[in-house]
């Protein structure tokens, strides 16, 4: 079984008695179930000097966790792009592979957690907001032909839809659960299901992805947007008129209704009780 951790190692709104900024290291496994208990996800966190900023302080603190853990991950999964090189080379010099990802749900909601309940209690706390992480995006890509799907429909579930997504006849799926997210139960949901012949195949190309989110493209050519790993964007549909370009709006404010949280699925066809993929996506803000 995958063991995904998500990491991050960057300056707290924390200063030290000469008045400098105080750096941390927060680890935690990646929920990966709509029914994953977090209080059971490994969780680690250690202070940093800004005078021992560098890759061997933070390979020295990551194989401290993997001590206390009892094994190493198998991924490991950051966003903040501006440290890439010092987080790739501590995690490779442990033999752990590193990517950045805009799919770090569970650490996202326990840094803002952090921001409220345990830093404003140390003595040099400053008020800050948690610093984002902005890019300027690309035109997106299209798809390779051997990837695209026959047909595409917006759908909407409610969050009460979820409860038993365990029990759902899944291929390749990856999820988080809603409750801490305190949504309402007959919140909609919004959702792109893909059709394909090809729907394992498809499927299988889509888990190797590092999935981010969906956005909705409105300048010309208007398309759906699936944007993955750390800036990549891959044109999923189309929007050839005013009725799609409509349909496609009313999708971007569902999501935003539902903070942000949507979902990606590909079935063989529509009476089809069986997903060849589901990915519960939430569009993490800043990242």
């Amino acid at each position: 079984m995958t063991l995904t951790w998500e990491l991050d190692f960057y300056s707290r709104p924390i200063v030290d008695e000469t008045g400098k900024k105080v750096w941390e290291l927060v680890l935690c496994e990646s929920a990966s179930t709509i029914d994953t208990d977090l209080a059971s996800l490994f969780r680690y966190s250690q202070y940093c000097p800004s005078t021992q900023v560098n890759s061997l302080w933070l390979q020295e603190a990551i194989q401290t966790a993997i001590d206390q853990r009892g094994k190493p991950p198998t991924q490991v999964r950051f966003f903040r792009r501006q440290m890439n090189n010092m987080i790739t080379k501590a995690c490779k010099d442990l033999g752990l592979g590193a990517k950045i990802s805009r799919r770090t749900v569970t650490l996202y909601h326990w840094l803002q957690d952090r921001y409220v309940t345990v830093y404003p209690q140390h003595p040099g706390y400053q008020a800050a907001p948690m610093p984002s992480v902005q890019y300027n995006p690309e035109r997106p890509n299209p798809l390779p032909d051997a990837l695209q799907g026959d047909r595409w429909s917006l759908v909407n579930l409610t969050v009460a839809d979820f409860q038993d997504m365990g029990e759902w006849d899944i291929g390749f799926e990856d999820a988080f659960p809603l409750a801490p997210l305190g949504l309402n139960p007959d919140t909609p949901i919004p959702g792109l299901i893909i059709f394909s012949e090809r729907a394992m195949a498809l499927a299988a190309w889509m888990s190797g992805l590092e999935l981010g989110f969906l956005t909705v493209e409105t300048k010309a050519p208007a398309s759906l947007v699936l944007e993955t790993g750390a800036s990549d964007r891959w044109i999923l549909a189309n929007l050839v008129n005013g009725d799609l370009v409509a349909e496609a709006q009313r999708f971007a404010t569902a999501k935003a209704q539902a903070q942000n949280v949507h979902f990606l699925a590909i079935q063989a066809s529509t009476p089809s009780e069986s997903f060849a993929g589901f990915w519960l996506l939430q569009e993490l803000t800043g990242l």
